[in-house]
């Protein structure tokens, strides 16, 4: 049985790093999966010193298309640009200035409108978003919140009949990809072993500043098997992704023995399903009559 899987994202790269080795199990198991990049992710820094080279920062929009599709190919996803401007990460005041014309400051009901026409063409059974916080408070991240949730609602709405037929979404997630858990977990797997964790400085800067946010996850999807597509992903994202960052400061085999799922909140569903969860198309046929729209605390069942 063949299910959709749509993911929305802010930037490329976001995809690899957020659920990737979810969608490529997915993908694998023959069911269609699409990443929705709503920026070009033009505003970018360079974050691997061995991109940093001026044929590139002259050439980034460019550079990060190609780096998106070779990320596409590996995980195994089709892929769509929105077309929206980075909004960038303005920092040094208090209320930093947004640049005209940037995503964050698009007009809600201007930046819905494509969302709802890719999503009534693809017609996905299950959605991926950020939830209210960005994931981190990136302004384009917020953004890609408000617009999905829109989203969520309007495309399966009458309005906009020019975008296509009205679809209904039967589930909605947010992506939780940074858990204080799971790192508290690994470090541990070190300790226990009396070797030196690539995770104790991490850790430091996370405990300090971070709840858990494992208190909101609903759904752990088990996909261990594909780590090392993840990571080859994120590698495809070479201006974006330093292979001697922190994201490989674990091997996958200790990942896959410790920590092998990715974690997602429940926070919209038309399906009644029971919680917690190990597979986000968990209540879902295809043959589903539309559902009610209600919230995944009054449609699931506990």
């Amino acid at each position: 049985m063949s299910l959709r899987l749509m993911a929305v994202h802010a930037h490329p790269d976001d995809e690899s790093s957020k659920g990737a080795a979810t969608m490529a199990r997915y993908a694998a198991e023959g069911h269609d999966v699409m990443v929705v990049t709503l920026t070009g992710g033009e505003r970018g820094s360079i974050l691997n010193p061995a991109m940093d080279r001026p044929e590139v920062v002259e050439n980034i929009a460019a550079v990060r298309v190609g780096e998106m599709a070779e990320a596409a190919r590996i995980l195994g996803v089709q892929h769509r640009w929105l077309g929206f401007v980075d909004s960038g990460l303005p920092s040094g005041s208090p209320t930093p200035v947004l640049p005209d014309g940037c995503f964050a400051r698009e007009n809600v009901e201007d930046a819905v409108k494509p969302l709802i026409e890719v999503i009534r063409e693809f017609r996905p059974h299950v959605l991926i978003t950020y939830d209210e916080n960005g994931g981190y408070p990136h302004p384009d991240h917020i953004m890609t919140h408000i617009v999905s949730v829109r989203a969520w609602t309007e495309a399966a709405s009458d309005l906009y009949p020019e975008l296509g037929d009205p679809w209904e979404i039967k589930k909605m997630y947010y992506t939780h990809g940074f858990v204080r858990r799971r790192l508290l977990a690994l470090d541990a797997y070190y300790v226990e072993r009396g070797l030196p964790s690539p995770l104790a400085e991490p850790l430091k800067r996370w405990v300090s500043t971070r709840g858990d946010i494992m208190e909101r996850v609903t759904t752990q999807v088990e996909c261990g098997e594909f780590f090392d597509a993840r990571d080859d992903a994120l590698l495809a994202h070479a201006t974006q992704i330093d292979p001697n960052g922190p994201f490989f400061a674990v091997p996958t085999d200790v990942q896959r023995r410790v920590w092998p799922t990715e974690e997602f909140e429940l926070a919209r569903t038309r399906v009644r399903t029971s919680l917690p969860e190990d597979d986000l198309f968990a209540g879902i046929e295809p043959e589903d009559a539309p559902g009610d729209g209600s919230a995944a605390d009054d449609a699931a069942e506990h």
